[in-house]
């Protein structure tokens, strides 16, 4: 008996002290959520080859017509699409947020072939805080492989 109240008392005294006040900042807090998300919203949307939610997600802006060119041709190029992000930095200088990305995919025409596999680095830069919308780029973005990698048309085989 003694044993059952005191496993109750250890488990209310450590949910209480394990207990957290969340975040100091909230709203600092509430726009860092809004920016992963925005960021995950934008992979996910080239990896469906969603381009209205690409286009959703940008600022209408002429610096970014060539990534939306870019993007365009990959859709048309490839029929799958995979790819990773992975954020190793964010700066924030007022409205402005930089987000620097390792990236990693594969490209492919058909399912049945090997495709292009690449990586490498570079940057998103985002504006806004309650609207999360992308300004511009920077560094060696994913978007383009279709302009980077000559892939050789599939022929069939000689009889």
């Amino acid at each position: 008996m003694w044993g059952l109240r005191l496993g109750v008392l250890c488990l209310l005294l450590g949910s209480v002290a394990c207990s957290s006040k969340g975040p100091q900042y909230p709203e600092d807090h509430a726009r860092y959520v809004r920016l992963d998300q925005a960021v995950e919203a934008f992979r996910t949307a080239y990896t469906r080859k969603d381009l209205s939610t690409i286009q959703s997600l940008m600022a209408r802006s002429d610096a970014l017509a060539p990534v939306e060119a870019e993007i365009k041709k990959d859709f048309e190029e490839f029929g799958e699409i995979s790819l990773d992000f992975s954020i190793s930095r964010v700066v924030i200088n007022g409205d402005e947020m930089d987000v620097f990305i390792h990236w990693q995919g594969q490209w492919k025409q058909s399912p049945n072939e090997a495709g292009i596999r690449d990586r490498g680095h570079g940057m998103l830069r985002w504006t806004g805080v309650q609207s999360i919308l992308l300004t511009s780029t920077g560094g060696d973005l994913p978007f383009g492989m279709a302009g980077r990698h000559v892939v050789p048309p599939s022929s069939a085989p000689a009889s």
